[in-house]
């Protein structure tokens, strides 16, 4: 009988543990503390297009987009299967050097200096800021994206909600599926004892 409490004691902290994840992460969702600038898009700086550009579209290119940054002028192309970066003067595939990269990300950040500090590694795609944010370059598309640990705490919210508590997505899936269960099983046991109560107050009316 005692081993038996005991199970059922442990059985029902398990069954609120998801229930508690659920709570603490759905005010947190809520409230949203920190997602402005755990979420803040970094861009690239541009300038007003200053050249004259002759350009005569290739046949299979869907959208085009013309920028201007330090760098130079760019033709930005999209394709059916993938997309172009080419040179929009010569049309020629548009290729950058290291520092070249390193300061375009330079004035990127600069927009924001307390929340990226300054670049402190980088190696052409992805980099490092003096306060922890990691920098992601994609340069077929010429795009930046940031990822500070004030991100990753608020992902990690999300991983807590959706029960995804292992690196492995089978053992997921299992807990996602558990974490229902108890919740339902939660339910029917509240309904149960208010049932139950309902009954012993109709009894004893009629006693």
């Amino acid at each position: 009988m005692v081993y038996v409490k005991g199970l059922h004691k442990v059985l029902g902290l398990l069954m609120l543990l998801p229930i508690l994840g659920w709570v603490v992460t759905g005010v947190l969702f809520f409230m949203k503390p920190g997602y402005q600038a755990a979420f803040a898009p970094l861009t690239v700086r541009t300038y007003p297009l200053d050249a004259e550009l002759h350009i005569q579209p290739a046949h299979d290119w869907q959208e085009l987009t013309l920028l201007h940054t330090v760098l130079g002028h760019h033709l930005l192309v999209k394709q059916q299967d993938k997309g172009l970066h080419l040179d929009a003067i010569s049309l020629q595939p548009f290729t950058a050097t290291l520092e070249q990269t390193t300061l375009l990300v330079n004035e990127a950040i600069a927009e924001n200096p307390e929340r990226y500090g300054r670049l402190t590694e980088w190696d052409g795609s992805q980099g490092l800021t003096s306060t922890g944010v990691v920098i992601n370059l994609d340069w077929q598309q010429l795009a930046l994206r940031q990822l500070g640990p004030d991100t990753q705490r608020i992902n990690s919210w999300y991983k807590i909600h959706y029960l995804q508590w292992t690196p492995f997505k089978a053992v997921n899936d299992v807990l996602g599926i558990v974490g229902l269960g108890f919740l339902l099983l939660l339910s029917l046991c509240g309904g149960g004892l208010y049932l139950r109560h309902q009954w012993h107050l109709a009894l004893s009316d009629k006693d």
